[in-house]
């Protein structure tokens, strides 16, 4: 069994006086893919917030329970935030590379944490890309906008940001929603491809994605962690009468 690499213990939390996370305890191993399903508004993407602290960023939002990172407090007082986000990155539902040059994309993130050589930053934004599968497509474009590139190009630049200041979890928000078929292929090929020095949460909607992409599979529902447990018992073999009932498409 793998280590845990995060992990949490009655985590709730609240916007205001409505509880989206209700005693959430589970633990997530390293270098897997954890696919969280569910339908919409159970509160999937409000957890993997909480994972990144960027639930910091809602007016009222109150956090209680446990979530560890590492075996760190991740909303402990001594928590650097900054390094935090640095370890755990995050790719978004929609694609949202900056308005500058696709080396400067890449290369945003090890500037800001004091990177300054040129050659240093050269194999980062290198490295960065191939790992994310887009090398080959914009070796020799580098310094054009990097919103001139297609929805999925831009979400594998965004992967190629994320994976440019060396996180060791990345967090994947529905990260194939906007994406045609094609891009969606290629997205869970790189997937499959960066578990192995990556661990990695990601939310679906779809089961078939989960099923092709993950390890683990977890199932929300109204703010609670119904199931959680390997992907291939979660959908050929759940044990609660809620998860068969999403997972045969009976509701959600």
């Amino acid at each position: 069994m793998s280590e845990i690499e995060i992990e949490s213990r009655n985590l709730d939390l609240w916007y205001g006086s409505a509880q989206a996370l209700k005693t959430i305890t589970m633990a997530v191993p390293e270098k897997k893919v954890t696919a969280i399903i569910g339908p919409s508004g159970c509160g999937k993407s409000t957890f993997i917030r909480c994972i990144n602290r960027m639930n910091d960023l809602i007016k009222d939002c109150r956090v209680t329970g446990e979530l560890l990172f590492e075996g760190m407090d991740i909303y402990g007082k001594d928590t650097d935030v900054v390094a935090l986000r640095k370890k755990i990155g995050m790719v978004f539902q929609k694609p949202n590379p900056f308005p500058m040059s696709i080396y400067d994309n890449v290369a945003y993130g090890p500037r800001l944490h004091g990177v300054t050589k040129n050659e240093e930053l050269d194999r980062i934004v290198e490295e960065s890309l191939k790992a994310a599968a887009l090398w080959d497509e914009v070796a020799g474009i580098l310094d054009r906008s990097a919103l001139g590139l297609s929805g999925g190009q831009q979400q594998r630049l965004c992967i190629a940001r994320t994976l440019a200041v060396e996180p060791k979890v990345v967090l994947f928000d529905e990260p194939c929603s906007a994406l045609d078929p094609i891009s969606t292929a290629k997205i869970e090929d790189l997937i499959n491809n960066l578990k192995r020095d990556y661990t990695i949460i990601i939310v679906t909607h779809t089961m078939q994605q989960a099923a092709r992409v993950s390890d683990f599979t977890a199932f929300f529902l109204l703010g609670e962690l119904i199931e959680f447990g390997k992907t291939k018992q979660i959908l050929e073999m759940p044990e609660r009468k809620s998860t068969e009932d999403y997972i045969t498409g009976r509701f959600g």
